[in-house]
C-alpha cells in the first residue's frame, strides 16, 4: 500500500479546527452577495492571492475581516456542511470544532444563530455520514475575561448544547493567567477544557494553561521543547498536542515543513496529533497536513498510526465511540 493510500484509509480525528477558518474565498463572496456584504478584493482569486502572511497578526486581520459575511443561522450552517464535506473526503470519523462567537456577536449576530446553525450541520452529519462530534467555544484572548466570561453565560444559557472551552487569537501578551476565572466557571459548568499556547507565546504559556486553566489538551503547543521538564510532563502525562503544521508554515512558527519538529515530537513520545487549524488559508485541510509531514519529514506506516491513534486518545469522545475509532484504526494498521 502507498502512502497516500494508506492516509486515505486512516480513520481521522480532528481537534484543531476553526470553522471560521475553513471559509474559503468562493464561500465568502458567496455569502457577501446574499447578505450585501462588499468585500475588499475584486475576485475570489485575489483574496487568495492576499494570504501571504509574516505572523499571526497578520493573518488575524483578514480572518476577522472575512468574518464579515458570516450573518445568519444559514450562513454558519452553510460554512460548517461546507467543512464537513471536505473532512469526510479525508476520512475524518470524528471532529471537535472550535467557534468564535465573540466574533460575531459584535456585529450583531445572535450567538443562537451562530450555534445553531453550526449544531444543525453536526448533528445532519452523525445521523447521514456517521461523523461524531464535540463542538468547542473559544473566546479571544485579545479580549477581556469580563467579555469572555458573558459569552460563556450566554452560551451556557443557550438552549443549544456545547461541550467545551478553549482560546484562541492574539497570543503574544494575552498570557493564560488572564482567563483563571473564565476557566473555573466553565469547568465547574461540565466543559471540557482546551487552550491555544506555544505557537508564538513562550513554552511557560503551555505550563499555565495545564496548572492554572485546567487544560486537557494543548493547541499548538510546537514550543514546548524549549523546556525540557515540560516535555517529561507531557509525554508522563499523555497530554496532547493539536499540532497544525501547514499553519506553523503559513505562519513562519517554522521556516519550511521539512524544518517542523512534528517527527522529533513524536519520536520522544509525546501525544500530538496532526490538524488544519485554518485550511481556507494555510492551503491544506488535514489529509493535506497529514500528506505533507509524510513527504517532507520521511514518516513511516507506524508513525501515521501513532499520529492517528493520538488523535483518538486525546479526544473527548466518550469510551465506546474511541473504541470504534481505534478498531477502524486496527482495521487499517493490521
Amino acid at each position: 500500500m502507498t502512502h497516500e493510500a494508506f492516509i486515505q484509509r486512516l480513520p481521522k480525528v480532528e481537534l484543531h479546527v476553526h470553522l471560521e477558518g475553513t471559509l474559503e474565498p468562493e464561500m465568502a463572496f458567496e455569502l457577501g452577495r446574499r447578505n450585501g456584504v462588499a468585500l475588499p478584493y475584486a475576485s475570489a482569486n485575489e483574496m487568495r492571492a492576499a494570504y501571504d502572511f509574516s505572523d499571526l497578526q497578520s493573518f488575524l486581520d483578514i480572518y476577522y475581516a472575512s468574518c464579515s459575511v458570516l450573518r445568519t443561522e444559514q450562513d454558519f450552517y452553510d460554512l460548517t456542511r461546507a467543512y464537513l464535506d471536505r473532512a469526510i473526503a479525508d476520512n475524518v470519523r470524528h471532529v471537535e470544532p472550535f467557534f468564535d462567537p465573540q466574533t460575531h456577536t459584535a456585529r450583531g449576530v445572535a450567538y443562537h444563530d451562530v450555534v445553531s446553525g453550526i449544531r444543525r450541520a453536526l448533528d445532519e452529519a452523525l445521523e447521514r455520514d456517521g461523523i461524531t462530534s464535540k463542538l468547542i467555544m473559544c473566546v479571544l484572548r485579545d479580549l477581556s475575561e469580563d467579555e469572555a466570561m458573558a459569552a460563556l453565560r450566554t452560551a451556557l444559557s443557550d438552549e443549544t448544547t456545547i461541550d467545551g472551552i478553549g482560546m484562541d487569537s492574539t497570543e503574544i501578551g494575552n498570557p493564560p493567567t488572564k482567563f483563571h476565572s473564565l476557566y473555573a466557571f466553565a469547568r465547574a459548568a461540565g466543559l471540557r477544557a482546551v487552550a491555544h499556547a506555544g505557537e508564538e507565546g513562550p513554552a511557560s504559556y503551555i505550563r499555565d494553561s495545564i496548572d492554572l486553566l485546567g487544560a486537557e489538551r494543548i493547541d499548538h503547543g510546537v514550543r514546548c521543547g524549549e523546556d525540557p521538564a515540560l516535555v517529561g510532563r507531557l509525554i508522563r502525562d499523555r497530554i496532547c498536542l493539536t499540532i497544525c503544521p501547514l499553519s506553523n508554515v503559513a505562519l513562519r512558527v517554522v521556516e519550511s515543513i521539512e524544518d517542523h519538529p512534528l517527527r522529533e515530537m513524536l519520536e520522544v513520545g509525546l501525544a500530538v496529533t496532526v490538524n488544519s487549524d485554518d485550511p481556507a488559508y494555510f492551503r491544506g485541510y488535514i489529509g493535506d497536513n497529514y500528506r505533507a509531514v509524510t513527504d517532507a519529514l520521511e514518516l513511516t506506516e507506524d508513525h501515521l498510526a501513532e499520529l492517528a491513534f493520538n488523535a483518538i486518545v486525546g479526544s473527548f469522545a466518550d469510551d465506546e465511540r474511541k473504541i470504534e475509532l481505534l478498531g477502524e484504526l486496527n482495521a487499517v494498521t493490521g
